[in-house]
């Protein structure tokens, strides 16, 4: 079995829920602490979080990714358990294959045979790993690269092993990410008999002609990186339970996904006064969740161009699809950041897998752009 296959079923039969880790960050720093990396663990609250460096120079080549996984669902419609990997017919099932023990396992092994290959290579060589990208995503990358700003450190350049390939391996990579903006949103009604809706206010038939409008909104026609801008609503509750009942509230749950021709501000308020044109009474609360940021062509992509086409024989496409990744912690910093990773077809699936063969082209692929990086 390849070294990588195996590095990657050892982390998949480690139950890390989010925000656990279950000992999945120290099986990685004992790997790379034995090629000679310094370790540093970075645990804030529950949150396990793994900082380790070969070198002290610069520029600075940091990997980054997450050991936490998102919760399963119903174990009897997966075809074997989850955290018990198993490999059928060309490829590895488990709950973390694509997204993205696969990758934190071609990490680990392309710096092994790197640093093995040029122990005196220049600048530096990073892993920043958190266990809590797949939850909250507020004591993970976010809190570990504000300390490490603050203590002086400059990150050049960040591959993220998130799954960014759509058929193949290799095909595409994320060049940056739309921004994620929440809502939360509560109309107020008035309760009462349905026999007697004179006598009450029915917040969800308040809330629709609004919601109407803010779904069939044009927010912007995107640009030559993004999409345009997109509005769903996730979620919509109300009701007492009872059926002879008119509720007295609706609760909203919506989310933005935003290019890089509105911000934040330009959103809330947009969405404050449409909710005002229909007269509703209501509290909105809005939780910017990451900024857009896109990487220019230049060093990092070329590194990444050049490794995928050695191994596969054509560059990649480059792409901002897709939800949000840590990498909107760590683009703000200055730094140039692409995501590289496995087929994301099954990722958060029942059943969820990765081909075992695109493991090991991986993590030739990530050596590449360490070699690409820091050798002359």
């Amino acid at each position: 079995m390849l070294p990588v296959v195996r590095l990657t079923m050892d982390l998949m039969s480690r139950k890390s829920i989010t925000p656990l880790d279950e000992g999945c960050q120290a099986l990685m720093a004992d790997r790379l602490a034995d090629s000679g990396f310094g370790i540093r663990h970075m645990p804030i609250h529950e949150v396990s979080n793994l900082w380790a460096r070969h070198g002290t120079g610069s520029p600075l080549l940091v990997f980054a990714g997450h050991t936490d996984v998102v919760p399963t669902g119903a174990l009897t419609d997966w075809a074997s358990d989850p955290f018990e990997p198993e490999i059928r017919d060309g490829y590895l099932f488990g709950r973390g294959a694509a997204d993205m023990k696969g990758s934190l396992a071609a990490m680990v092994v392309a710096a092994e045979r790197f640093v093995s290959k040029h122990p005196s290579h220049q600048g530096s060589l990073a892993f920043l790993i958190t266990s809590d990208e797949e939850g909250d995503a507020y004591y993970g990358t976010e809190a570990v690269v504000k300390q490490l700003t603050a203590e002086g450190e400059v990150i050049d350049w960040a591959l993220i092993g998130e799954p960014s390939s759509s058929h193949i391996l290799g095909d595409t990579v994320k060049v940056g990410r739309r921004g994620s903006l929440l809502g939360r949103l509560r109309i107020k009604g008035k309760q009462g008999h349905v026999a007697y809706p004179d006598l009450a206010k029915n917040p969800v038939h308040l809330a629709a002609p609004a919601i109407l409008a803010l779904s069939i909104e044009h927010w912007d026609n995107g640009n030559d990186g993004f999409p345009p801008t997109s509005f769903q609503i996730s979620n919509f509750q109300s009701g007492t339970g009872a059926t002879n009942v008119i509720p007295g509230e609706a609760s909203v749950m919506f989310s933005f996904r935003f290019s890089t021709e509105v911000t934040a501000d330009t959103l809330e308020r947009r969405v404050r006064d449409i909710l005002d044109n229909h007269q509703l009474d209501y509290v909105l609360e809005m939780e910017l969740k990451g900024v857009p940021f896109l990487t220019e062509k230049g060093s990092l992509i070329r590194a990444v161009e050049d490794a995928v086409a050695t191994v596969v024989g054509k560059k990649p496409v480059l792409s901002t699809a897709g939800g949000t990744s840590d990498g909107r912690f760590i683009a703000p910093t200055g730094a140039q950041v692409v995501e590289l990773g496995p087929v994301n077809k099954t990722i958060h699936q029942v059943n969820e897998s990765v081909a075992v063969d695109s493991l090991d082209d991986l993590a030739k692929m990530y050596e590449g752009i360490m070699e690409n990086l820091l050798i002359d």
